[in-house]
Parts: C-alpha cells; structure tokens; sequence
C-alpha cells in the first residue's frame, strides 16, 4: 500500500473509533444521568403536613387486557396475577408479565370477584358481596374450598412480617385477619391529618406498609399498618389518554414486582399496564408514554 493511503486509512480508522467512543461514552453518561435523575428524584420528596407527596415515572408500557374490570393484582415468583370482577365475567388469571395469561378460571354467576392475594402455595380471592372467599392452588388456579366471608370483600393482601392478611371494604378501615382461616384479627383506621381517608380499595403489601387505590380517583396512599397514618400520597393520573378511557376505567391495580423498587399499575377496563416507581412530586424526569 502506498505511504500516502496508508496514512489516509490510519487516519480513518483513528477518526471512526473516536466517533465510536465519543457516542458510547454518551450513552453511558445518559444511563447514569437517568440513574442519578430517578435517585435524586426520590431523595427530594416533598413533604405536607408530614405525608411525602410522590408521583408515578413510567419505565415501561405494557398490554392490559382491555376487557379486564380489574380487581385485584399481585406478581409471586415471576407470575403476574390478576382477578376481575362483575357477575358472569370475573375470573382469575395468571401468566409471565407483560404477555397474556397462560391460565385462567372463571366464577360462576352471581360470585363477582375482587381482591386476591398469594400466600405460599395457595391464593385467596374475595368475592363482593358473596359473602365467600375462594381458596385456590397458586399454581393451577384451581377452586380447593370457599369459606365464610361476612364482610364486603375489596382488597386484599399478605403482609410476610406479621404473617397476616390485610383487608379492606370500601371504607377508611384495614382489617387483618388470619392467613389459613381469614378470621378476623383486629383493624385500624386510615387516616390523613386526622380525617378518615375512605373508598380504599385494592391493595398491596410491602413490608411494613400498605399501598392502597383510592376508588374514583388517580390517587394512591402509602399507609403506616401500625397506626394507620397515611405517610404518602401518590399522584397516578396521566397514565392514560383521554382517548383510552371507557366509562368505568378507573384506575384500580398496584403490584410491587419483587427484588425492585417498581411496581405495576394499571387500571378497570385499561388497554395499558405500567411499570412504574414512585418519585417526588413536581420534578421532572424522562418516561414513556
């Protein structure tokens, strides 16, 4: 090759890896400025009247059977499972995330079926106003046996800490109750600021805490177990277009994915499910939409 080309490639070839490194390193700049964005972002929560004021940042969109009146939703070793509700339509169903479901059981008419929750090897599922839960195989989905209910059922979730469930019925209360038998083991009020915080309804457990949908609205409330005390409220609208909206799609469904700081939302009758985690209100941050 002649000196004066292979000058010339050398050249080249020096300019295309540094391009190359220059646009790597961009990337690897991007991904710890996102990393360091959602950090800061939750470690510059607001606080009101000692309740941290917290929004949802989406990192990913993905399909909800739009068919689905939600009631419940939990993900257990890697399953995502989802009850529905209204008479003739309910149903359990499980599958991989993000994907449709590879198992599903209906109730029968006139059981509407609500909250569910997996403990072990065995799911519970509420009914409404049955007046029954439903003791299913985690695995199979399958009915094992039905027990009385005598509340209203609405959410449902299993707090491992205490080894209890925890309850709800529409009101500002939380009942606990025992994990084989759902035999009541006493109850506390949700309160924000001293006042009842009421319509909560399904629910998700996460350590000592308990998440909560707050029925027709876009709000989701973290609440102390203990005492009751709503410690933050989570602004969760905007998720979907207006467009998208049915008559009755409310939001309605919080999953904590294990192992994560994130966790599912989605909706009644929502197109969409959302991978989300939880940052401080008023910052902005990139999402997906």
């Amino acid at each position: 090759m002649p000196e004066r080309l292979l000058f010339a490639a050398v050249a080249a070839i020096s300019g295309a890896l540094l391009v190359s490194c220059a646009a790597e390193g961009a990337r690897e700049r991007a991904a710890a400025g996102a990393v360091a964005g959602t950090r800061a972002a939750k470690a510059e929560s607001v606080s009101v009247d000692g309740v941290e004021q917290l929004r949802v940042m989406v990192l990913e969109v993905l399909p909800h059977d739009p068919r689905a009146f939600t009631q419940g939703l939990e993900v257990a070793g890697g399953t995502l499972y989802e009850s529905t509700g209204l008479a003739g339509r309910s149903s359990v169903r499980a599958g991989p995330i993000g994907r449709r479901p590879t198992r599903q059981k209906a109730l029968p008419a006139p059981l509407f079926g609500e909250g569910i929750t997996v403990v072990g090897r065995k799911l519970w599922q509420l009914t409404w106003r049955n007046r029954i839960a439903i003791e299913r195989d985690a695995r199979t989905l399958s009915e094992v046996r039905r027990v009385p209910y005598p509340d209203e059922g609405w959410g449902v979730c299993h707090q491992r800490s205490s080894n209890r469930l925890v309850t709800s019925d529409g009101s500002s209360r939380l009942t606990y109750r025992d994990p084989r038998t759902l035999a009541r083991r006493g109850d506390v009020n949700v309160t924000q600021g001293g006042r009842p915080v009421t319509k909560l309804n399904e629910l998700e457990c996460v350590g000592e805490a308990v998440y909560a949908n707050v029925l027709f609205t876009d709000r989701i409330v973290r609440i102390d177990s203990a005492t009751g005390a709503v410690t933050a409220s989570i602004d969760a609208s905007g998720l979907l277009r207006k467009d998208e909206r049915v008559h009755g799609s409310v939001l309605n469904g919080i999953a904590a994915v294990p192992g994560t700081d994130q966790f599912l939302v989605t909706g009644k009758l929502w197109p969409k499910t959302f991978r989300v985690v939880f940052v401080a209100a008023g910052r902005t941050g990139d999402s997906k939409g």
